[in-house]
């Protein structure tokens, strides 16, 4: 298995995080380095052939300016997992978002005003049970509402979702058959495949979609338009770039993240966001104290897969509490109290999520601070 350091996504990472600056930054910080988000967006946009087989989702950034480096690069489908999410893209003007959930309760209402407030944009949401199904379109129905919808598939993560098969393509007709809604396609996730090898990772894959493939060819005999496929993440990406008829949408490219790095060398991504944090105290010769705990890092992980100091490579998390982390360091380490460490997180989607800003680091300088925007769960609606 390649560490974060022997993945080609790390490599060449002297210096290029550094901050002239940095002192007048405080920390814990969340750091993000637009050039690389920029080169990392138009490497999504290579891969997947043009822009228009790109849905991003929107869960890793949150943020209003990653939105519209994404429209600038010519994206124009985007997914989100929140209202909150869904709004913020709308309030950058995006033409069709994606809310990848089934929303039930509130959430279906709250859809409908997010209609009506933003009608520039096209909507559309998940559905993968009758009974939310046709609650979803009975309020969109009793507000003169059209709302496509894509019916959810399990391909075996067994999150969310509906099984494919009989039950799948009787959703899907009931669907076509409820006024308010329209299905349109399947949203098939599959995060699960995450098997280090690239050719296991596509022989599994292309398994799980084979009977996904089969009710889109069901459906159209049938007589009705070829259901579009919205497919996988960021693992599987590269798998579905090579079918032309897919919807790729992988959210955590934009910025990267050690855990990804470390499992898909393959991927050509480069990290574009980091944790700045400073020693604040010394337990001994070979342990210092952090500000980076809990509340600064996604800690769902064990602590050997937090985050990687990219300037004290050798340095290990051995004790992580609410506002500190406590690391290892050999003899002789030479790293003082009031130093800064610079830290790729493990998984940066959860760790973003922590920091209602992030600060703009170009040319080694901070210049700006981005709001993480859809950090709440709701910004107007």
């Amino acid at each position: 298995m390649h560490t974060p350091s022997e993945s080609p996504a790390l490599l060449n990472i002297k210096d290029w995080f550094e901050i002239e600056n940095i002192e007048e930054l405080d920390t814990p910080a969340l750091l993000v380095y637009p050039d690389r988000v920029r080169d990392n967006i138009r490497r999504a946009v290579l891969l997947a052939g043009g822009p228009d087989r790109l849905r991003p989702h929107m869960k890793t950034s949150k943020c209003s300016h990653v939105c519209q480096m994404l429209l600038d690069e010519g994206i124009r489908k985007f997914k989100c997992a929140t209202i909150a999410e869904a709004e913020l893209v709308a309030m950058c003007g995006a033409p069709d978002v994606l809310l990848a959930y089934q929303p039930v309760g509130p959430k279906v209402e709250r859809l409908m005003q997010l209609i009506q407030q933003y009608p520039a944009t096209q909507f559309s949401c998940l559905v993968d049970h009758p009974v939310p199904a046709k609650a979803i379109a009975a309020a969109a129905q009793r507000l003169a509402l059209h709302l496509p919808v894509f019916v959810d598939i399990n391909p075996g993560m067994n999150r969310t979702g509906i099984l494919p098969g009989i039950e799948a393509l009787y959703l899907y007709r009931l669907c076509h058959k409820q006024k308010g809604i329209e299905p349109i396609g399947f949203h098939v996730y599959d995060g699960h495949l995450t098997q280090p090898d690239m050719e296991q990772r596509q022989r599994a894959c292309d398994a799980a979609f084979e009977p996904v493939e089969e009710m889109r060819r069901q459906l159209q005999a049938e007589g009705l338009p070829m259901p579009q496929l919205i497919a996988g993440g960021t693992p599987t990406f590269l798998v579905h770039a090579q079918y032309p008829d897919r919807e790729c949408s992988p959210g955590t490219f934009v910025y990267w993240d050690a855990g990804y790095g470390r499992l898909f060398p393959e991927m050509p991504f480069i990290p574009a966001a980091l944790l700045a944090t400073r020693v604040v105290s010394q337990c001994s010769d070979t342990q210092l104290t952090i500000d980076l705990g809990h509340k600064a890092v996604a800690s769902e992980s064990d602590m050997a897969h937090r985050v990687h100091f990219l300037n004290a490579p050798d340095a290990e998390l051995v004790k992580h509490s609410e506002e500190h982390g406590v690391i290892q360091l050999p003899a002789g380490h030479g790293i003082q109290i009031g130093d800064v460490l610079f830290g790729l997180p493990h998984h940066i989607c959860p760790t973003v999520s922590l920091y209602d800003r992030a600060a703009v680091i170009e040319q080694g300088r901070v210049t700006a601070s981005w709001a993480t925007g859809a950090r709440n769960r709701s910004i107007n609606i």
